[in-house]
């Protein structure tokens, strides 16, 4: 049976959600959660990526080989798994998302691959890593937001040290981090993976130019792992000629980033 797409916003665990179609695609809609554009889904064609951050994460992604074990926290509309699965034939993948509700509408809305190829599990992120084996994984995307922030207790070495331990060894982690001027949360994104023992020969950062010289609000991508170096020729060139061309800072560069910022750690409590 067709799917019924609903024209106006519905309730979910979180607030709300609804669908904006996309005039020039009959088939394709951006899904808004609590007034935020969250995902880009075309029924037709999962292999498009409308958001600029999705297809810089898809490059980083190009890194990998194979069918991969992908996990997602922050699994929304789920427009990066369906990528996954499209391009990857064979993947195993998990989208977690605190909102439960949400998950049952985009299952219903969007045909989502069926388990065992996409599981989706409604919970708190970091108490979804922490169940999870131990090198169990090539990809971990950290794309989780409440309002225009991420939660904390998802951005601390403590944290990092268990998707560090999801991971296998060539494995890759991506993170959505949406800052402002004078980017203190990405200078503090970086600290924290430097002090999880991850040296800046191993990390990235993905963005459009004009968000490096900090005028205006956006999203970077920051990409980490333990044997991958990022300053490759072909993922600067494959970054480059996207339909927004993005610029990659790799190694040293990231110095000028990270300043003087402090790693975060878990609030130790009284």
């Amino acid at each position: 049976m067709a799917p019924t797409f609903p024209e106006g916003a519905v309730p979910t665990t979180t607030g709300t959600a609804r669908l904006e179609r996309d005039p020039d695609r009959p088939r394709a809609f951006t899904v808004v959660v609590n007034d935020a554009p969250s995902s880009y889904v075309d029924l037709d064609d999962p292999g498009f990526l409308a958001f600029e951050y999705m297809q810089q994460m898809a490059a980083l992604v190009d890194l990998l080989d194979g069918p991969l074990e992908a996990v997602h926290l922050g699994a929304a509309g789920c427009a990066l798994p369906r990528y996954i699965d499209h391009t990857r034939r064979g993947s195993r993948q998990l989208g977690v998302d605190v909102d439960a509700v949400l998950l049952e509408r985009v299952r219903e809305w969007f045909d989502l691959p069926r388990s065992p190829r996409l599981r989706l599990r409604a919970g708190d992120a970091r108490a979804a890593v922490a169940t999870l084996r131990d090198g169990s994984a090539d990809l971990v995307v950290r794309d989780v937001f409440d309002g225009a922030t991420t939660p904390p207790h998802l951005t601390t070495v403590e944290a990092t040290d268990d998707v560090l331990r999801v991971l296998r060894d060539d494995g890759i982690y991506l993170v959505n981090c949406a800052d402002r001027p004078p980017l203190a949360g990405l200078a503090s994104e970086l600290a924290t993976l430097r002090a999880a023992g991850l040296s800046d020969e191993h990390v990235a950062v993905v963005a459009e130019p004009a968000l490096f010289k900090r005028r205006r609000y956006g999203n970077f991508v920051v990409a980490a792992s333990r044997v991958h170096t990022f300053d490759d020729a072909a993922l600067g060139r494959a970054l480059r000629t996207q339909p927004v061309p993005a610029h990659l800072v790799t190694g040293p560069g990231l110095e000028a980033l990270r300043g003087t910022a402090a790693p975060r750690h878990d609030d130790p409590g009284p």
